[in-house]
Formats: C-alpha cells, structure tokens, sequence
C-alpha cells in the first residue's frame, strides 16, 4: 500500500524542530561577532539594528519550522503548500517588521539589511554540514563515535 499525497502524514519525530534549534543554537553562537562588528561601525545604533535583523531571523526560522512540523502531521500536500506559500508570507511578516521601524531612529538600513541576508544565507550553509540526507537518520547527522 502506498500513502496518497493528499491523506499520507508523517507520523514520526519531528525533523524540522530539531534542525531549526540547531540552526537557532549557531546563530546564537555568531550574535556576538555580528554585534561587535555592528558596534565596531555604527555604534550602539548598529548593535540595535543587527539585533534585530538576528531576532527576525531567528524567529523567522523557528515559525517555519512550527509550521511545517504542523503540516506534516497532517498531510503531505499540506507540508508543499505550508512550505510554498508559507514563504511568501513569512517573507511579507520580515518586511513588515522592517518597514515598521524603518523611520526610528537607532536603524541603520546597512548592518540591518546585511545582518538579515548575511544571516538567513550563513546559517543555511553552515547548517548543510549538520543535516543528514539520509532516511536512516532524518534531521541531524548523529555525533561521531569517540
């Protein structure tokens, strides 16, 4: 018997949470660079402005992963358009959060917008050497034998 895209779920651990708080823990760990360097070139309204592009990217992360760990336990055509137009929208929910603050004093477009490029590409890449591509072991590579 094979599940139907329309009625077959993914009734087992939740991959996607478990990526994101690992994508969320490397970001974490790169915060104090990125706001040294924000600090180092625009001051206080840098370290403001990278804060939070980093805060909007983390959440923007974790709410994907909230959604698509929704959708896959109902079905398999809801994980496509959860992961298609969810896009879209949490993209429109970033430009929102910018847009609103963009008239404030403490912004600065650069650190924000490059935090918020820089940081959406570098995470995703940094976390290509941590997801296994493997049904054997969906999520994480596990940690190596010592």
């Amino acid at each position: 018997m094979s599940a139907s895209v329309v009625t077959g779920h993914d009734a087992g651990p939740a991959t996607e949470q478990q990526v994101a708080k690992d994508l969320i823990r490397h970001g974490l760990l790169a915060l104090p660079v990125a706001l040294a360097v924000g600090a180092i070139f625009w001051g206080t309204d840098g370290v403001l402005s990278v804060g939070y592009a980093a805060v909007l990217v983390l959440v923007n992360f974790w709410l994907n992963a909230a959604l698509l760990s929704w959708a896959s336990r109902i079905s398999y055509a809801m994980v496509m358009g959860v992961a298609l137009f969810g896009f879209a929208i949490r993209l429109a929910l970033v430009s929102a959060a910018v847009m609103a603050v963009a008239d404030q004093d403490w912004v600065r477009p650069v650190p924000l917008g490059v935090t918020l490029v820089v940081s959406h590409l570098g995470l995703l890449f940094w976390e290509t050497r941590y997801v296994s591509a493997s049904l054997a072991f969906p999520g994480l590579k596990p940690a190596p034998e010592e």
